[in-house]
């Protein structure tokens, strides 16, 4: 039987008859770096998240690929299929199979399995006011790769988008697993606002979320006016309405909070006494906001 639990994600829950959770998803998207090793552990660790997100253990994919016939040497489809075989077997992930198709654009991913203990299950749907919101990735993904397809992007700043973009989230969701985490959700194609509007609307609360302490991509403040993903812009038609702007955030960094993810990082509510011992594991993470009681929007920017 299907199982209704709230995540945001792109995943869905099935329960077996003797009660095991399986969590399924599937994810797959065109090149947002020029490296195709990096392209391929990119995919995977994206399409790995949706079963982190919801504090499940992947067990199984199956690899979706549309690799163009022409002028695309056999060298690099290899080394895509290696980068995502490696990221899979990274997080105890077995590769059964997959299918390609010839297409003119290059699209690579996964569909995944995953199972999850129906006591550990993370969602969004449980935030409660006076929690901690922790962000455990930098944003400015979609920005990077734009401004890479225009030639734009510093060197440094893609090896850095890339080395967060592969980093699995199974460490950030195992500690918030064991430090209690009320709520959790990825943060992908609806850029942070998209995600943390779901959140708060799921758990019946606000959150304050402080721009000055959203964590960054290098570069990515810099680019942000020039290089704006198509996703932005819908993003920010689509959300901006149920946002109350409690002080001045300047273009740049406002355009940041609606930036389209590839493989980012989890947004958590977690207890207030938990955070200390959340960041000293994920030390990459950051603290962004607090949870309050439901106002009159889901979300504030302060």
């Amino acid at each position: 039987m299907l199982v209704d639990y709230a995540t945001g994600d792109d995943a869905g829950v099935f329960r077996l008859p003797d009660g095991t959770l399986l969590v399924q998803t599937v994810d797959f998207f065109s090149p947002v770096v020029d490296d195709p090793y990096s392209f391929g552990a990119i995919a995977a660790a994206n399409a790995l998240s949706d079963v982190y997100a919801m504090g499940g253990r992947p067990l199984t994919a199956l690899s979706i690929a549309a690799l163009p016939e022409q002028d695309f040497p056999w060298e690099w489809s290899a080394a895509i299929l290696r980068g995502g075989y490696e990221k899979l077997r990274e997080a105890g992930c077995v590769l059964l199979g997959g299918h390609s198709v010839r297409d003119a654009e290059i699209k690579f991913g996964y569909a995944v399995t995953g199972v999850v203990e129906e006591g550990q299950i993370l969602s969004n749907a449980g935030a409660r006011a006076g929690d901690i919101l922790v962000l455990t990735k930098p944003l400015g993904t979609g920005i990077l790769s734009t401004a890479l397809k225009a030639g734009a992007a510093p060197d440094h700043a893609m090896q850095e988008a890339a080395r967060s973009m592969a980093r699995l989230n199974a460490l950030a969701a195992q500690v918030a697993q064991q430090q209690g985490a009320h709520a959790a959700t990825d943060i992908t194609g609806f850029g942070l606002i998209g995600h943390a509007l779901g959140l708060a609307r799921q758990s019946g609360v606000t959150l304050e979320v402080r721009a000055a302490d959203l964590p960054l991509l290098p570069a990515a403040l810099d680019l942000a006016p020039r290089f704006q993903p198509g996703g932005l812009g819908a993003n920010r038609r689509h959300f901006e309405s149920e946002l109350a702007y409690l002080t001045t955030i300047d273009d740049a960094r406002k355009a940041l909070l609606f930036d389209p993810q590839t493989s980012g990082g989890l947004l958590l509510a977690l207890p207030a006494q938990a955070v200390e011992a959340f960041l000293a594991a994920v030390p990459e993470s950051r603290v962004i906001g607090a949870v309050v009681p439901a106002a009159d929007t889901p979300l504030r920017l302060c």
